[in-house]
């Protein structure tokens, strides 16, 4: 639709609104042929720390009506990670419910876990998004939460997991592999950048006893998506298709299983 068109037509050329849909239908296109979208004030990076944010208070509210006072706040039991989403393998393989395996990265075990987990979020993941675009972004998020998850199975399936690290160490192994190909002054200085902040990460989960299974499945699987994904805009271009497409079902993924949770609240 030409939005100009349809402004001009009302007598409003030049208004807010028209500019804002016209940026905001540029912005689809490019997202559409695989581009990055630079200075986007809408990023997916933005909505998934709201996710994270929205569901950790909910579970605090929820800790808080069952009497379990606020202490969850920093210290939330098992038993509310699992009915909150947390990833525990046994309810996955005998009750069918795998959307524990996207939902227990969108569950923290503590305010200080989610602050950390979002710090990271918000340091890293704008300006990945804006280097591979949101598409990819999102594609890259959620298999390396999976794999992350995947690697718990064969870790420790008996454990209570939660926590977005296993898909925030994905971003941060996928950005190693991806800028170290690209090379040069810029992308060597982005590498390093994410080399500083594995470390920095790692040690932190082994301080505070956190699921380093998670970590490694995240970062093996994101620098493997880092070793195949597209740099050159004509590839990314031509394969935009299957990049969108990934992105859908990521997308559908997260909604799907959040849905469902939120199902199993009232059976």
């Amino acid at each position: 639709m030409d939005w100009k068109h349809f402004f001009d037509n009302l007598g409003m050329n030049g208004t807010r609104w028209q500019w804002r849909i016209m940026r905001w239908q540029r912005q689809i296109k490019q997202v559409s042929r695989g581009e990055r979208v630079p200075n986007s004030t809408i990023t997916l990076s933005k909505i998934l720390l709201i996710m994270n944010l929205a569901l950790f208070s909910v579970m605090i509210l929820r800790g808080a009506a069952a009497g379990l006072g606020m202490s969850t706040l920093m210290r939330p039991g098992g038993e509310l990670l699992v009915v909150s989403g947390g990833q525990w393998w046994p309810l996955v393989v005998q009750n069918g419910e795998w959307w524990r395996c996207i939902t227990y990265a969108f569950t923290h075990g503590g305010i200080i876990h989610l602050g950390f987990n979002m710090m990271v979020l918000y340091q890293v993941g704008p300006q990945l998004e804006e280097e591979i675009g949101p598409s990819g972004f999102l594609t890259l998020y959620v298999i390396t939460a999976l794999a992350a998850t995947a690697l718990g199975y064969f870790w420790h399936p008996m454990t209570v997991v939660v926590g977005a690290s296993g898909a925030l160490f994905g971003m941060i192994g996928f950005s190693i592999s991806y800028f170290h190909r690209i090379g040069g002054h810029h992308a060597i200085a982005q590498r390093d950048f994410m080399l500083r902040w594995a470390f920095f990460a790692f040690i932190f989960g082994f301080i505070v006893g956190a699921d380093n299974a998670a970590h490694l499945g995240g970062a093996v699987s994101g620098a493997a998506f880092g070793l195949v994904f597209p740099i050159a805009l004509r590839t990314r271009r031509t394969l935009a298709p299957l990049t969108n497409t990934l992105a859908v079902f990521s997308g559908l993924a997260i909604i799907g299983s959040i849905g469902l949770l939120v199902l199993s609240w009232f059976r």
